[in-house]
């Protein structure tokens, strides 16, 4: 894996975006995501906070990857069941107000000098199959409002939404077929759902790809996920990040951890992250970096 290419979503470190920043310097990261800053998510925060945001990442030499948004984790329907999952603190709204959402982020990455962004594909039905015309009618008209502005969207593999798995989301990339719209593989999100992610996952997603989340994950002997420090759940992360070298996969990685030790931090459990993605790869490079 490239180095170079390796960030950090900073709510992952710290919900202070200075102290995360720091620890990404410290650490010789290169880039951040934002999600939740100062204990504000992004998508709420003001124009003037964000110009302040944009100002202490690159102040640090930093740069931002990507806005870690929660576009379309919404249902397709309020008249149907359907799984549901984390929106950092965000309101359960419905599809239109997840396009004004949409609409919103595309500032915000304009604000930020970014021109990536994460979404998602609806909170999953019963039967995702059913509506798989209507995720793509949706899917299509957002890739063409953020083609329209020079931004590309990332739509991540996510067992929640209807795009739970690397089939799903390869599917869904191409019926689009927009350039503004491409794959965010996140191994970890497949093994949480108790898939194989490498090699299957990765077998279905990898022409799809456009960037890529580090996290790792394992199904505990009750048959319940767990989010764990990376090299130390069921993604054969050594294998994955190899071949997506040898695929030539020139886009970023950014730390997810999704982790916190007990009675720990979110900054020990990234740290946990970081240390074992070192020893996952150090090896492989004649023991330096």
């Amino acid at each position: 894996m490239r180095w170079e290419a390796l960030g950090v979503l900073t709510d992952e470190v710290s919900e202070s975006l200075v102290e995360a920043l720091d620890w990404a310097v410290e650490n010789e990261l290169k880039h951040v995501e934002l999600r939740v800053v100062d204990g504000v998510h992004v998508m709420d925060m003001s124009d003037e906070a964000l110009t302040e945001a944009r100002r202490q990442v690159e102040l640090r030499g930093l740069f931002i990857s990507a806005i870690a948004s929660p576009v379309f984790k919404c249902a397709l329907s309020p008249e149907r069941p359907v799984s549901s999952g984390d929106t950092f603190g965000q309101q359960e709204e419905d599809v239109a107000a997840h396009f004004i959402k949409l609409e919103r982020a595309l500032d915000i990455a304009s604000l930020l000098g970014t021109s990536r962004i994460r979404i998602f594909s609806f909170w999953r039905e019963q039967n995702p199959q059913r509506e798989w015309e209507m995720i793509i009618s949706h899917l299509r008209e957002a890739a063409a409002r953020a083609a329209g502005q020079g931004v590309q969207l990332l739509l991540e593999n996510e067992p929640s939404c209807n795009g739970g798995y690397a089939e799903e989301v390869a599917e869904l990339v191409a019926a689009v077929a927009s350039p503004a719209l491409r794959a965010l593989w996140d191994p970890g999100n497949e093994a949480y759902g108790g898939r194989t992610a490498y090699p299957d996952g990765y077998a279905a997603i990898r022409e799809a790809i456009g960037h890529v989340h580090l996290k790792d994950a394992r199904i505990r002997e009750n048959g319940t996920p767990e989010c764990v420090p990376l090299g130390r759940g069921a993604v054969a992360l050594r294998e994955q990040l190899a071949a997506l070298e040898e695929d030539g996969y020139d886009g970023l990685y950014t730390l997810e951890t999704h982790y916190i030790p007990l009675g720990g931090t979110k900054r020990e459990g990234t740290d946990l992250t970081l240390k074992g993605l070192r020893e996952l790869l150090v090896p492989q490079q004649g023991g330096g970096e």
